[in-house]
């Protein structure tokens, strides 16, 4: 770093994250980076003020690129992803000592230029899905003039990835699942903090008397990638109660899967999401390479617990047998397998349990975790 300070609040600091549209577990991680460094500005692609990350970030000085001021950006940086180094070129780094990425889809990363003395960590949600043959909410790959397309492009985003990767000082992973990704696609080592999960002090049951419903309970960003058709053909089959929440491009396709068991509530608050997790039987999630997953976290901290694809970043948060039980195949049989799983050892499972494991990724661990590491690099370049 050009300057040595005794106080980690003391640096320039700028942030930088892929774009602000969606508020999920990237956002999050975004979230409490800037209460950690609340001047810092804040560099992205693209930024519409009116949807759910705009509005979690108002009050925030947000700096978007050239393309975030075209028509339709959000529509158009897909098709055009051939244009990300571009875009990120047009921001110059070099009057901060630290530079922090929320790193995953869209290459954000590598901004420090030859001598210069500014610090970048990358904390990675994920090296970029689409590059690595990891599924996606599109299916790209259908169509075969889109799959020629994207091989193309694909094969350059990945070589500029990989050199973006070198520029950067420390990576800090979600996840081990991640940690290992990084070391396998850039040969770079890094360190495990893993995202910050918002627990209730206390969650308001569905009924007055504080027992749980028989519903199970699903939701988040409705897509492909996420597997629910699974849980809704298994709920269907098996004709147990189902609430889903959330929306996503695959919301039509999966009511049409949906039997009469199966309820979507769209769009619901957090207190109602958590009101929903602490009524429910279990909380199932089925992707099949989850980066991190924070939903089923969330879940075990409402006391409730998870029916999981054993694969992931599952495994890093559920405890088989306490918190929650795996699924051995991400298919319908698997999860019908997985509810019984279940029913059968649900009593023995603790609520307390459950919530003791989920506060292991409060928000507060988080920041305390980055601060440390950010004084760690402090030390070093001492």
């Amino acid at each position: 770093m050009n300057k040595i300070y005794n106080n980690y609040k003391d640096y320039k600091v700028a942030l930088v994250h892929d774009y602000l549209k969606d508020f999920g577990g990237a956002e999050k991680v975004l979230e409490a980076l800037a209460e950690i460094w609340p001047e810092a500005p804040i560099y992205t692609l693209f930024y519409k003020k009116n949807s759910p990350a705009g509005k979690a970030f108002k009050g925030a000085r947000i700096i978007q690129s050239w393309f975030g001021r075209l028509p339709f950006c959000e529509k158009l940086i897909s098709p055009c992803r051939f244009l990300i180094p571009l875009i990120w070129k047009g921001f110059d780094f070099s009057n901060y000592d630290l530079v922090i990425s929320s790193a995953s889809w869209a290459i954000t990363k590598g901004f420090k230029k030859k001598k210069s003395k500014m610090v970048e960590v990358c904390y990675c949600h994920t090296p970029p899905r689409y590059l690595y043959g990891y599924e996606t909410s599109k299916n790209w790959k259908k169509y075969w003039w889109l799959r020629v397309y994207a091989g193309v492009i694909n094969h350059f985003l990945r070589m500029y990835d990989f050199q973006q990767a070198q520029k950067v000082d420390f990576f800090i992973a979600n996840s081990r699942e991640v940690q290992r990704r990084i070391k396998k696609f850039y040969r770079r080592e890094s360190v495990v903090i893993n995202p910050p999960v918002d627990i209730p002090k206390e969650v308001k049951r569905q009924k007055s008397k504080g027992k749980k419903e028989d519903y199970f309970l699903t939701g988040g960003r409705l897509e492909r990638a996420k597997n629910f058709d699974l849980i809704i053909k298994a709920c269907t089959e098996l004709k147990v109660p189902l609430k889903v929440y959330g929306t996503g491009s695959q919301e039509n396709h999966l009511k049409s899967l949906a039997g009469p068991t199966v309820e979507f509530l769209g769009r619901v608050s957090d207190e109602k999401k958590f009101e929903l997790m602490a009524g429910c039987r279990a909380f199932i999630v089925m992707a099949k390479d989850e980066d991190f997953g924070i939903t089923p976290v969330e879940a075990m901290g409402a006391g409730t617990p998870v029916v999981a694809y054993r694969g992931g970043g599952y495994l890093e948060t559920v405890i088989e047998g306490k918190t929650g039980v795996f699924v051995e195949e991400a298919t319908t049989k698997g999860v019908i397998r997985g509810i019984r799983d279940l029913r059968e050892i649900g009593e023995k499972i603790r609520r307390e349990d459950c919530r003791k494991q989920a506060e292991k990724f409060s928000r507060e661990r988080f920041k305390i975790n980055i601060i440390n590491f950010i004084k760690n690099i402090n030390s070093i370049n001492a």
